[in-house]
């Protein structure tokens, strides 16, 4: 489908939210690590709205909280405290935080305030024990380049990260205190971007900067992406947790088909007059003896009921498309899973199917008085939440005739969107009142001008002129969560090839942890012991591989232990001579047959006998020399 960008005037703007590398949380000194252990001990809270300093009560909390949900808290002893059980008001912040946060702040060319006021920013899922965020503004109108021109920067604030989800049940959500607190800085754009394109490559740019800092945590869940899109005739849509940068692209794209098949569907239905019936009508008599088993499953285990609502003049449209493998429909049965928690809906334009008979369906349009033209969702299962799922389908029905519902709605692997609440509005941010405001020092903002690290661009040609690093290396290495460390061990080892560090830092992880080795186990010490013994001779190049997996196994032991367990203590020139006597000594009928083209067979041997523990190129040398006096 080729969509002209500007003519629909496509408008999206980005959210990124980046985790700080910090030793203690944002507000309080406990440290930022997250654990997988039991925890110690758990609390349970139930969550209500409250009214803001307007008097108003934010709409989508209101919706949360009319789940009932009951969220429970598991905590660590010695590694959370009261701040996150909110029962001890908060420290100060972090004054590491602080610096990072203002530091990408002028990278990005950003006015920063005098005085910075803590905010409290209403948090309806849950993941907040005090049921809001703390948020710090510091930073306005800045702006970051692109090749499709600039983007500006709208806001840059300094917040507190949410607890982590570890499960979801009917009743209860069940989140870990270990991850909230950690100091994050959410970064906001402005509605400069045109094109899915130009989208991608900012989220770029801003993760460019924001390593360039060398001062934020790296891996899966350390930096999410929002974004919000829009079109003429449409509206704003805020899509939550787009983490894969190579996902924003298709998530635009998607969005923007999805509405302009919404707009498309809102003329339909009123060139047909068409029309929401407020009512909910009870049909459990009409599908009793229904083969169906969902709805068997509904009447007989739940002692539940069927019931529908009618939508005159819809027929056709709740099944038609409107994003890749998503129909209308979808959108409504979203709605109803999200707010009552039920499975799912049926609806007409799928009917017959799922064991409902075309008699079935001839039976329930009798009954709602219900022509062709006319489509009927129904819905089985408890009582009071086959209500309420059909409330959320009538109302998400009477949107689709006024066109596209603002939303915040949940990124999907495929690239696709699902609901998961309504657009906040302006009734969630108050005052926080237990910290006073911080005033933002000329001083500290001169030394951290004069300190700013360099940006990619410059760090890349940098490295090549310096490290005589490739393009290619020279990129992954600027980018790479270990540049600091490359850096320092180039500067400490100048005997070891800058490329062969490179490499082992960028490409040689990976290949271990395509094998399952947990990488994650490596320190910093650990690379500086490995080549420091390649540095004195103690292992050869070829021992690397086998010394980081050691290292994954057994991130205890030293140096030393490992080449013990791997067996790669590096052998003396005289040893490595004695081993390719015997090599050759096993194959001289090969040797005697080929002559010199026994070479690449016996360098297989030797090296299979010595890798890691000598060096290739000393192999080499000594077994053509030792084939040259046999021949």
């Amino acid at each position: 489908m080729e969509i002209d960008y500007e003519k629909i005037g496509l408008k999206v703007g980005l959210e990124i939210h980046q985790q700080l590398n910090t030793k203690r949380k944002l507000f309080c000194h406990c440290p930022t690590i997250l654990r997988d252990d039991e925890p110690d001990g758990e609390i349970v809270r139930v969550l209500r709205p409250s009214l803001s300093e307007m008097g108003e009560v934010d709409r989508a909390a209101l919706i949360e909280a009319r789940k009932g949900k009951k969220y429970i808290y598991q905590y660590y002893n010695d590694t959370t405290c009261l701040v996150e059980l909110d029962e001890e008001p908060p420290h100060l912040p972090s004054e590491e935080a602080l610096k990072i946060a203002l530091e990408v702040a002028l990278l990005m060319n950003m006015s920063i305030v005098d005085v910075a006021y803590v905010m409290r920013k209403i948090v309806i899922d849950g993941s907040n024990t005090s049921g809001f965020q703390r948020t710090i503004f510091l930073a306005r109108d800045g702006y970051i380049e692109t090749s499709e021109g600039k983007v500006g920067i709208t806001s840059l604030c300094l917040e507190e990260d949410a607890a982590r989800k570890i499960e979801e049940r009917d009743d209860a959500v069940v989140y870990n205190l270990d991850r909230l607190g950690i100091p994050l800085v959410e970064i906001s754009t402005a509605p400069d971007i045109k094109t899915p394109k130009m989208a991608k490559e900012a989220a770029r740019r801003i993760g460019e900067i924001l390593r360039a800092t060398g001062k934020v945590k790296r891996g899966l869940g350390t930096i999410r992406q929002d974004i919000n899109i829009s079109i003429k005739d449409g509206t704003r849509i805020e899509v939550k947790g787009v983490q894969d940068l190579d996902l924003i692209e298709k998530v635009v794209e998607n969005e923007v088909i999805r509405q302009l098949n919404l707009l498309k569907i809102r003329d339909e239905l009123r060139k047909r007059n068409a029309e929401v019936v407020e009512k909910i009508y009870d049909v459990t008599e009409i599908f009793k003896d229904c083969k169906s088993k969902i709805i068997q499953n509904a009447l007989k285990k739940k002692n539940g009921k069927v019931k529908a609502v009618l939508l005159k003049g819809f027929s056709g449209l709740v099944g038609r498309e409107i994003q890749p493998g998503r129909r209308l429909g979808t959108e409504f049965s979203d709605r109803a899973k999200v707010i009552a928690g039920v499975g799912g809906i049926f609806h007409t334009d799928e009917l017959p199917k799922y064991g409902i008979t075309e008699k079935d369906v001839k039976k329930l349009r009798e009954y709602l008085n219900a022509n062709e033209k006319d489509a009927i969702v129904i819905v089985a299962d408890e009582e009071s939440k086959v209500d309420k799922a059909l409330e959320a389908v009538i109302e998400r029905a009477k949107e689709a005739l006024i066109g596209v519902p603002e939303e915040t709605r949940k990124a999907l692997s495929d690239g696709n969107t699902a609901y998961l609440r309504p657009l906040p509005g302006a009734a969630r941010m108050y005052p926080e009142t237990d910290i006073p405001p911080i005033t933002i020092k000329k001083e500290m903002i001169e030394e951290i001008k004069n300190n700013l690290p360099e940006l990619p661009e410059e760090k890349f040609e940098r490295f090549k002129k310096e490290y005589k690093l490739n393009d290619e290396l020279a990129k992954k290495m600027v980018l790479s969560y270990y540049v600091d460390l490359f850096e320092y061990l180039c500067n400490k080892f100048k005997n070891i090839k800058p490329s062969l560090i490179a490499t082992t830092l960028e490409n040689t992880l990976k290949e271990i942890r395509r094998e399952g080795y947990d990488i994650n186990k490596l320190e910093n010490r650990h690379f500086e012991e490995l080549f420091n013994a390649l540095s004195n001779g103690e292992i050869a190049k070829e021992g690397i591989i086998e010394v980081l997996k050691g290292f994954c196994e057994y991130p205890d032991k030293n140096i030393n232990e490992i080449l013990e367990i791997k067996g790669l203590k590096r052998l003396s020139k005289e040893e490595v001579e004695k081993i390719i006597e015997n090599i050759i000594k096993e194959h001289l009928d090969v040797v005697k047959e080929k002559g010199l083209k026994a070479y690449g067979f016996l360098m297989g041997r030797c090296m299979a006998k010595l890798r890691g523990k000598a060096d290739g190129k000393l192999v080499n040398d000594i077994l053509r020399k030792k084939l040259e006096e046999i021949i």
